[in-house]
């Protein structure tokens, strides 16, 4: 279920100050020009001005036609290329109530997880419209991350058809993932590799379950979220591929400083040099692409059937 957050009348000038969070909030709660408070009626605006937060989000509202209708975005909304365009907000868990409100959004549209909780008390109290969006790793959460996007922008009947449509397409892209894997290998994920210290993705976690819809067993199932993995952690899991985001900087590792770690070449991924790197946003964003994904990391791990 999406929520809708909504404060008490506020003063909007108070977007372009700098100053701390007390401050703002003081000056949100003094509020010299009065904006009205029931916002209920955004939907019926198609002019609205949208703060888009959360890149799955980001490309819905591309995918569903509304891209006119945003204003800025957060640092993971990356695709498609065009939302670079936008004033960057910042990142989607270290928000700043002085950014956010510097663009004066009409409506802030969030995956779930966006924080700190008191950057988001400050927006609530700014009586700007804020919608949680679900989230989930499957075809029917994906559907409903759409709806729930359609419904806050007034266009249900564009998000229904696009749900289906996803829909039918990771069905599709999971069944053909399935016939591949007839022998499924184990995966693991790396985010990481800063300090030569190995964080990976166990269960309830995105990476697990595009590893699933692909057809490969978590390799980690027994450890619960994204958690820094001891040596022998890794030795007994013996993953057959290593997967990780074509990303660069401290929290990558090239090829052979992969395969060179002590816990990893003993593994048999290091032994037959199995690795896969995908767009991190492609990867695990469960947005309108994450068929292309299930597809693409399919493929990657038992070869094109």
């Amino acid at each position: 279920m999406m929520r809708i957050f909504k404060g008490k009348s506020s003063n909007q000038s108070c977007a372009k100050s700098n100053g701390s969070i007390a401050v703002l909030t003081a000056f949100i709660a003094i509020g010299t020009a009065i904006i009205s408070s029931d916002r209920s009626a955004y939907a019926d605006n198609p002019h609205a001005d949208v703060l888009s937060i959360g890149g799955s989000v980001t490309e819905i509202i591309y995918a569903l036609g509304q891209e006119h209708r945003l204003i800025a975005r957060d640092t993971t909304s990356t695709f498609p290329p065009e939302a670079l365009k936008l004033p960057n907000v910042g990142y989607i868990r270290a928000l700043s109530p002085e950014g956010v409100l510097s663009v004066n959004p009409d409506l802030i549209l969030s995956e779930e997880g966006a924080g700190p909780p008191e950057a988001l008390g400050v927006l609530k109290a700014a009586a700007i419209p804020f919608i949680e969006v679900p989230d989930g790793y499957d075809a029917d959460t994906v559907a409903a991350k759409i709806k729930a996007v359609g419904t806050a922008l007034d266009v249900q009947d564009e998000a229904d058809a696009l749900a289906r449509d996803i829909h039918d397409r990771i069905d599709a892209a999971v069944a053909r993932a399935e016939a591949r894997s007839t022998a499924p290998k184990r995966v693991m994920f790396v985010l990481s590799t800063q300090g030569g210290r190995i964080m990976a993705a166990g269960r309830d976690t995105s990476a697990s379950a595009i590893i699933e819809l692909a057809g490969g067993l978590n390799a980690l199932e027994s450890i619960q979220g994204y958690k820094p993995i001891s040596d022998e952690a890794i030795g007994l899991a013996a993953p057959d591929v290593i997967v990780m985001m074509d990303r660069g900087g401290d929290h990558s590792a090239s090829d052979a400083e992969l395969w060179a770690m002590p816990p990893i070449k003993l593994t048999p991924a290091a032994e037959t040099k199995s690795i896969v790197r995908m767009n991190g946003l492609l990867l695990l964003g469960f947005g309108p692409r994450v068929a292309d994904a299930i597809e693409d990391l399919s493929e990657a791990i038992y070869g094109k059937s």
